[in-house]
């Protein structure tokens, strides 16, 4: 800790700086060091804590070891701590001890292990006896806890943590220092078979991983709370925090986690007078990376599930399950009873399928014959197109504000919804989250046009064509396409006779002025308003009759106006990359395919000049904060666009350290995300946030990268995992909420849409059926049922959107208006059948634009079916019957 800082305290209290600058770690005295085959490890002497832990002859630490000097009081948690709950036969009330609360020497024992301990000195006197062993596990390094019962009464031990300390402190460091040192860490609470995976920020050179060791299953994931400091700032937008490996979790369930559904049954282990018990935890190095996790796992003898097309999937559609174990399967049970069916294949592949009652949270438990057990977290969703038919309906129903007397011009509009209360926010102490800007505030209007252009609906485009002559194009945006911060503020002498809730705060900076709100100079907002344009575009293009006040070019030239006005030198962080801006380059691709030479010209120049900016930059990713998975999405985009191949791998890599892939609905394929809700969500705080919008947006960088790699089938699990993240959100109602509240207090949606909106842009832009040759599980599809006959594949289509990839021929094929409602190749002539149809509740198209792109450069398709014609770079299909079939050679 700073002396400024300790100065600081000393005027508070002479006594609270003395006992808070005081390590109690015991630094002064060194370390010991600790190696392995696999790790080079340092623990603190004093406390027996791990300090340091890096790949054997490696320089990367997974630790916070230059932050430790600022780490080492009491309540600050290190790699070796233990805490738990316990209580007395008969008793009702949970004692707590905590081997970081009150830091003293620990007793150095000699036991045959690297380094042991007894901690009596450092935990709260009580009948548990704890020893702490650090070992080496067939050149892994290993925490083993022995915990006896020296006293006379049986313990019931209801809660048992261990603390997991990583390197992601962002605090004070410049961006090119958190790629270099940092490491981001997310779990797989999947008891027996949990984890926890460590990645370094760039997402390049080796991982970590953590599994149990013996009987230690991952029963919760539990955040930990420790006192705020500046120096570090825990609990922060630099500082998310720390977590710990619950092992048990019945104390917790019993209070503070009352009435909430946990990830696990929570449990209690009982330890009879002179019993004993052994729990531990082993460190193993993936030497290739975030890549080489599972079958690093597999090779410790830990089972592994890998789902197809992932862990949130829709009734009416089975889902396959491959578990990789050394173990035989005992039994297989769901809870809720009935929700999913299994039903084994052989070989330890099982079909899984919904209910068609089935919805949400539903847990698959998987019994081994070696005793150990695994469970596998699913989420089951509506059939996708169903769900954003629903979300189409709340959004322009239940969100539609029509109060034309509204002093701040919102009407009529798509506005923040707070499903709890069943009300529609029209003030909030944040101004842009009821003034229809910035995430927040647009991401409502954004979802409801950019399902226009995925699932256009006539009542709907009406809807919208009213709220952009009546609030986008008039108070939301200005004569010169600048595209305002809020329209909503605080001031009420600007608006008499308003009575703005004295309930809220209205004190803090986040309650705009009028002057503030109107300042245009916000670079995120304009990707917001572009692609709200498009999407009434596509819509228009594809379904003339649709819209009315506009003709579709009128949209189109409104969408790239806006961009041409977000580049100028006036408006900030345009020279990052922009939340949601692939929409940038679908409006560069329609202004191309329409002929528009002069306006694609301008846009490329105008993409040009960033990209060309951010491949000189070691970290090109920066945002409004001080680390953030937002800018990855559009410096991906461009950088692959212009050739930038360096730029490209590095973004690739950079998600991958943050966007991981395990058998849990809600960590398989999620973006890091934990400061938002702050900004946007009802329950404001600092939370690993769930499929929050970066999980969508993010998706869209390796489902890209996939494509132009097909047989890298780990991008495709993460990115699968991330678009279909934006689908979990949306509820039986057709409401979207902005996240899911990961903590095990919550475990909800929050009651906020707030920032939903750009989410719901990656589902459009990223989904799609895939086709893919897996290297562990053969040939599989994404979002589809393929079934092969040996000399062709054969896929039904069941993504939200309706368009394919084939990944063994390299081929993506969208359309315009309609779907893909199935397809059939041969791999040995690469021939392809395309049958096109068109959904119940979306409007009957007569023609439908089919395009055809080669992603990987082996061959170039086109259509071989006669009397097409050829229209805005693709073919024109005529959709004179319910379906049509297309021939592609």
């Amino acid at each position: 800790m700073s002396q400024i800082f300790c100065s600081f305290l000393v005027v508070v209290s002479v006594l609270t700086s003395a006992v808070l600058c005081r390590d109690t770690l015991g630094l002064p005295d060194g370390y010991i060091n600790l190696t392995t085959a696999n790790f080079d490890a340092e623990i603190v002497r004093n406390a027996q804590v791990l300090a340091s832990l890096k790949p054997a002859g490696g320089t990367f630490d997974f630790l916070p070891f230059d932050y430790l000097s600022l780490r080492a009081k009491n309540g600050q948690y290190h790699g070796g701590d233990i805490t738990f709950r316990y209580r007395t036969s008969g008793s009702t009330t949970w004692i707590t001890g905590d081997s970081s609360r009150s830091r003293k020497k620990v007793t150095a024992l000699s036991t045959g292990a690297l380094a042991a301990s007894g901690l009596t000195p450092t935990l709260p006197t009580g009948p548990l006896n704890i020893t702490r062993e650090w070992i080496n596990v067939s050149g892994d390094l290993g925490l083993q806890f022995t915990i006896v019962n020296s006293g006379y009464s049986a313990i019931e031990i209801g809660s048992l943590g261990f603390p997991a300390e990583f390197n992601s402190i962002f605090t004070n460091r410049q961006a090119i220092d958190i790629s270099r040192l940092c490491s981001l860490s997310d779990p797989y609470i999947g008891m027996h078979a949990g984890q926890i995976r460590v990645a370094p920020t760039s997402g390049d050179g080796p991982a970590l991983v953590v599994t149990p060791l013996g009987d230690t299953p991952m029963e919760a994931y539990r955040n930990l709370e420790e006192t705020y400091y500046d120096d570090t700032a825990y609990g922060s937008q630099v500082f998310e925090g720390f977590y710990e490996w619950q092992v048990l979790s019945k104390a917790w369930a019993e209070n503070e986690w009352a009435g909430k559904e946990p990830w696990n049954e929570p449990s209690s282990r009982t330890l009879q007078p002179g019993g004993s018990l052994k729990f531990g935890l082993r460190f193993s190095v993936a030497k290739g990376g975030v890549r080489d996790l599972d079958s690093t796992v597999r090779g410790i003898g830990m089972p592994v599930a890998h789902g197809v097309p992932g862990y949130i999937i829709p009734r009416g559609t089975a889902a396959d399950l491959f578990l990789q174990g050394w173990s035989a399967v005992n039994s297989i049970t769901v809870k809720p009873t009935g929700a999913l069916a299994s039903d084994s294949t052989g070989n330890g592949h099982y079909t899984v399928t919904p209910s068609r009652s089935a919805w949400g949270r539903v847990r698959l438990t998987v019994a081994y014959a070696d005793g150990k057990v695994q469970t596998i977290h699913y989420y089951v969703t509506k059939p996708g197109t169903e769900a954003i038919a629903n979300l189409g309906q709340s959004l322009t129903t239940d969100q539609w504000f029509t109060n034309t007397s509204d002093p701040f011009g919102r009407a009529p509009s798509v506005m923040t919804y707070d499903y709890e209360a069943r009300s529609i926010l029209q003030q909030d102490s944040r101004a842009w989250v009821a003034g229809l800007s910035d995430e927040a505030g647009a991401g409502s209007f954004l979802a409801a046009c950019m399902k226009q252009a995925a699932h256009p609906n006539a009542g709907q485009i009406m809807k919208l064509e009213s709220f952009i002559d009546g609030v986008l194009w008039k108070t939301i945006q200005t004569f010169d396409f600048a595209v305002r911060k809020s329209t909503f503020f605080y001031e009420p002498d600007a608006v008499p006779g308003y009575t703005y809730d004295s309930s809220m705060d209205w004190s803090s900076w986040t309650s705009w002025n009028k002057a503030s709100a109107y300042t245009p100079d916000r670079a995120y907002d304009y990707v917001h308003v572009a692609a709200a344009y498009w999407g009434l575009y596509r819509a228009g293009r594809a379904y003339p009759s649709l819209i009315k006040s506009h003709t579709w070019d009128w949209y189109l030239n409104q969408s790239y106006s806006t961009i041409i006005r977000a580049m100028q030198d006036d408006i900030a962080y345009n020279q990052d990359g922009l939340m949601g801006e692939t929409v940038f380059g679908e409006i560069l691709t329609d202004l191309t395919r329409e002929g528009l030479s002069s306006q694609a010209q301008a846009l490329t120049a105008a993409m040009k000049s960033r990209a060309d900016q951010w491949n000189t930059e070691a970290v090109p990713f920066g945002s409004e904060m001080a680390w953030d998975s937002t800018g990855q999405e559009g410096v991906y985009y461009w950088s692959k666009y212009f050739g930038y191949t360096s730029t490209v791998t590095k973004t690739v890599n950079s998600v991958l350290g943050y966007m991981p892939t395990v058998p849990h609905w809600g960590w398989n394929g999620n973006a890091r995300r934990y400061w938002d809700n702050i900004y946007g969500g009802k329950l404001r705080r600092i939370e690993r946030q769930i499929h929050h919008y970066g999980s969508g947006l993010n998706a869209l960088v390796l489902l890209s990268a996939f494509r132009s790699n097909p047989s890298d089938s780990y991008l495709l699990r993460v990115g699968y995992g991330g678009t279909s993240g934006p689908v979990s959100s949306i509820n039986q109602d057709g409401f979207a909420a902005a996240s899911f509240h990961s903590w095990p207090d919550t475990l909800k949606w929050d009651g906020f849409s707030g920032d939903y909106g750009p989410n719901f842009v990656g589902l459009v832009l990223g989904t799609r059926t895939y086709v893919v040759q897996d290297s562990d599980v053969g040939l599989v599809a994404y979002g589809g049922v393929l079934t092969s006959s040996g000399t062709s594949v054969s896929v039904q289509t069941a993504d939200p959107v309706r368009r394919i990839f084939i990944g063994p021929l390299g081929v993506l094929i969208t359309v315009d208006a309609g779907i893909i409602n199935n397809f059939r190749y041969v791999p040995g002539t690469c021939a392809i059948s395309i049958t096109l149809s068109q959904l119940s509740d979306v409007p009957v198209a007569a023609n439908a634009v089919l395009w055809v792109e080669s992603t990987t450069g082996t061959r170039n398709h086109s259509v071989a079916t006669a009397g097409i014609t050829t229209t805005r770079l693709g073919w024109q299909i005529p959709l004179s019957s319910a379906s049509v079939t297309v021939q592609l050679t």
